[in-house]
This record gives structure tokens, sequence and C-alpha cells, in this order.
């Protein structure tokens, strides 16, 4: 919602510059996404790794 109402605010301030990201702001997205993919996958990898490494000491603390 703030978004929004800063667009608004850029809207009444200038408004080709407004528009100009109304439309860059689809493509933007789109070129990073594989980022965020990739930022998804070694998250989830060094969540995996992290949690071999634990597994004895749950282990030791449940017995």
């Amino acid at each position: 919602m703030v978004s929004f109402l800063l667009w608004l605010i850029l809207m009444v301030l200038c408004w080709p510059l407004a528009l100009l990201a109304l439309i860059l702001y689809p493509i933007v997205w789109l070129i990073l996404l594989p980022f965020r993919l990739l930022g998804f996958a070694v998250d989830l990898s060094f969540s995996l790794v992290r949690n071999l490494v634990m597994l004895p000491f749950n282990l030791v603390k449940k017995v």
C-alpha cells in the first residue's frame, strides 16, 4: 500500500517518470527472478548441510 501511495505521489510530481517506472517494473522483476530462485536454492542447500551436521547432536539430545 505504501509503494502504491509513493507511486501516486510520483505520478503527480513527474508523470513521465511514473509511467516509465510502471512499464519497467515487470521487466526488472522478470530479470531478477532467476536470482531469487538461485538464492532460494542456496538457502535450502545450506539448511540441508546444517541439519546434517546437527543430526548427531539432536539425536544425543533426545536420548
